[in-house]
């Protein structure tokens, strides 16, 4: 999920140029081991797949979420999917935390609006927002949204629509059909009672079909706790399928009458079945296979240090989508390249610049290698992080952005009371398939021959991290 940044901390990354993941690239590295696609083996066909894997990121992964919610909740549209505990490994979606209460539900506007009901955050930390298929946010909720943390309900008008809004409701116009919401709640500690607080706060969202605002419908509230929830996008040829089905529900925007005319060639069209053969499918998922590689080489390249030196950095295709609000669409054009990097790395973008949490990446070890599963691993946490609220560390497979599979521990972070401290007030945090001996209790687990990338995360985060008069050192192979 997308960390909030705030306005002035970018100022050092608005010059830095995002690499970009190119349509009709004939030869890509991927993260890991090097591999050359050679340029006579990508026919026009699967050249054309690779553009729409390009493009279709987005929406791809909507409808992975999507079917998660329907098959692994049993939910069905407007049904407010919750984690009543911070999640483990079962949550697999990108780049969640292990540290804050989610909330999550899918929504429909086919058949007409839906008002959502937010309720006043009173002291609670609600972050996130309303985004529609295309992941475009139609805005942001709690106090950095137009409910300004107070509540309100907010009218997801559909596509075209053409009717009275009526008084009292916050609307919000969208260009597609579907869309999701993602609130993240975080309490002041993980105590039984504060996590109770984040679930009775939970319990008085509301969403309804605008038809049945008046009509008393009881709201279902389904608990993900500890339960598997895979919203991961495989690279095969079954993302085609997927990205059929988005084609098919949503209207055609007129940015994107050239990528229709060149999936049509695909055999995705709206109105159309989508039934490729045996030789049509192996191309398509050569296709996927090399776009899942272009996007992770893209987030490889596109990690710009946040001090000098350092191995700790902000990947500058999520600053672009800052700048332009996550639309990728710069007056001048619309990069898919950045966009399909950034919504394979990542969920649910915020709309507005916010203040909430600083958020950093590590893809390498001090000496530059990248992560491996098998190593042994070290990071020491300074004493007094500049983090007002609380700091965490999660480790994430770098194969599919979310937690490692089965892992017994994610993720670890100062809300902990158990974790061993340095006689400076120091923090050794270990990685690596077992613990060292003695430090079960400050261990995040790695898979053996998964590659992994590590994200540090500030709550409240002060000025010397700011400033950079703070400093995260690398991570440590041992």
């Amino acid at each position: 999920m997308f960390p909030i940044f705030e306005a002035r901390w970018l100022g050092c990354f608005l010059t830095v140029a995002a690499l970009q993941v190119q349509p009709a690239v004939a030869q890509v590295a991927p993260a890991g081991p090097t591999a050359v696609v050679p340029a006579g083996a990508i026919d026009e066909l699967r050249t054309r797949a690779f553009d729409a894997a390009v493009w279709g990121m987005p929406i791809v992964s909507v409808d992975a979420m999507r079917e998660a919610y329907f098959r692994d909740a049993g939910a069905r549209y407007n049904d407010i999917v919750y984690w009543s505990r911070p999640a483990d490994w079962n949550n697999q979606t990108t780049t969640p935390n292990s540290s804050s209460l989610y909330v999550y539900f899918n929504f429909n506007l086919k058949d007409g609006p839906v008002v959502v009901d937010l309720p006043a955050a009173d002291g609670i930390g609600v972050f996130g927002g309303l985004i529609d298929a295309w992941q475009v946010p139609l805005t942001d909720v709690g106090p950095a949204g137009q409910d300004q943390g107070k509540g309100g309900r907010y009218l997801l008008l559909p596509p075209g629509f053409k009717g009275e809004v009526p008084p009292g409701y916050i609307p919000l116009r969208s260009t597609t059909n579907n869309g999701y919401a993602l609130i993240r709640v975080t309490s002041k500690t993980l105590s039984r009672a504060d996590l109770d607080t984040g679930n009775a706060y939970i319990h008085k969202l509301r969403v309804t079909a605008f038809s049945d605002v008046s009509g008393g419908a009881q709201q279902r509230f389904i608990d993900m706790n500890g339960k598997l929830f895979d919203g991961i996008v495989r690279f095969d040829d079954t993302y085609f399928v997927r990205l059929a089905r988005m084609v098919n529900e949503e209207p055609a925007l007129p940015r994107d009458a050239r990528m229709y005319a060149s999936v049509r060639a695909l055999g995705i069209e709206p109105g159309r079945a989508f039934t490729p053969d045996a030789a049509t499918r192996a191309r398509l998922r050569a296709a996927a296979q090399l776009a899942h590689a272009s996007f992770r080489q893209a987030l490889l390249a596109g990690e710009v240090p946040w001090w000098p030196g350092s191995r700790w950095g902000i990947n500058s295709q999520v600053i672009q989508g800052v700048k332009t609000g996550f639309t990728f669409d710069d007056g001048q054009r619309l990069d898919i390249g950045a966009r399909a990097a950034v919504f394979y790395f990542a969920y649910a973008p915020p709309q507005k610049l916010g203040k909430a949490t600083f958020y950093l990446t590590g893809w390498r070890d001090d000496r530059g290698e990248l992560f491996e599963g098998s190593g042994q691993y070290r990071l020491r946490v300074p004493p007094r992080v500049p983090a007002r609220e609380f700091w965490a560390v999660n480790v994430y497979d770098s194969e599919t952005c979310g937690f490692i599979r089965r892992a017994p521990r994610v993720g670890l972070d100062s809300y902990d009371k158990g974790l061993q401290r340095n006689a400076d007030g120091s923090i050794d945090i270990y990685f690596g398939p077992q613990p060292p001996a003695g430090k079960a209790a400050n261990w995040i687990y790695t898979a053996p021959g998964k590659p992994w990338f590590v994200g540090f995360r500030l709550y409240g985060p002060g000025a010397p991290i700011l400033d950079k008069s703070w400093r995260l050192p690398d991570v440590v192979r041992q």
